[in-house]
């Protein structure tokens, strides 16, 4: 014997495996107008109960706070980070009116020191045309003078241009150097796209292994669509390019770029 539920009326239904399921419960009009009811007065006293309940207000975002004048004075006096920051207070308008303008002002003056991240900020304003002549050839210079300092934004920033050849000439070869160092320092979205580029062999001969390797990593950072190239990659692999990839992805160390420490012009 065995036991289950009737999916109409709840009731157990009695039987053997090979045989056919008889219901056990009687249903009567009279049994069903009550269940009616029953379920009517259960979503009557839900509804009233959930009326009387106030959702917690939610908890006040605490705005950082910004010295703008001791960053603005700084800035003045010539300090590179202070200048990025001041940068970054006009482009997001914090605590001033937003004035892309004047943030590319301050980036410019920090990218002239080597400022890696005033630079690719620099550039995203290039790219974008905000705040200066819309130019991506100058954004590329930009992405380019971060990226070779080792800023990894920087680094997928200008393998997307090569990508699309926006810039500079269209390059897969170059997009794939500079995604696999964007990629070793940890950037997720650069660990995709070579992760992709493995599996579908652009300028580079296709290997599931490396392919594996990347979209696990880009995967572990919720990278989206990351998992399910991953599934795509695994159906075509052996047990023992499956085995080799975990140990790639084990063995991965996010690798970091010699700090830099730009100097006042």
């Amino acid at each position: 014997m065995f036991l289950r539920k009737c999916e109409k009326c709840g009731g157990e239904l009695r039987g053997h495996a090979a045989a056919r399921l008889v219901c056990s419960a009687r249903t009567s009009p009279a049994i069903i107008l009550g269940v009616l009811a029953v379920c009517l007065l259960v979503g009557f006293l839900f509804v009233v109960s959930t009326a009387k309940q106030k959702t917690p207000p939610a908890p006040p975002e605490v705005a950082e706070i910004v010295n703008l004048e001791e960053i603005k004075a700084k800035a003045e006096g010539g300090e590179a980070e202070a200048q990025r920051k001041l940068g970054d207070i006009y482009a997001k308008g914090r605590s001033v009116k937003l004035d892309y303008k004047e943030a590319a002002k301050w980036y410019r003056q920090a990218a002239d020191q080597g400022h890696p991240v005033a630079q690719t900020a620099l550039g995203e304003l290039y790219e974008a045309g905000q705040g200066v002549q819309r130019d991506e050839t100058e954004a590329a210079k930009c992405y380019r003078q971060a990226a070779e300092q080792g800023y990894s934004p920087a680094q997928y920033s200008l393998a997307v241009l090569y990508v699309m050849g926006k810039g500079l000439p269209q390059d897969n070869a170059e997009a794939l150097k500079w995604y696999r160092q964007a990629a070793e320092q940890g950037d997720a979205l650069a660990q995709f796209n070579l992760g992709m580029r493995f599996y579908e062999g652009k300028a580079v001969a296709p290997d599931p292994v490396e392919a594996y390797k990347w979209l696990s990593l880009a995967a572990a950072q919720r990278m989206p669509d990351a998992a399910k190239a991953l599934d795509d990659v695994k159906r075509g692999m052996t047990r023992e390019q499956k085995a080799e990839g975990k140990r790639r992805v084990e063995a991965f160390a996010p690798k970091r770029p010699a700090p830099q420490s730009p100097t006042k012009g």
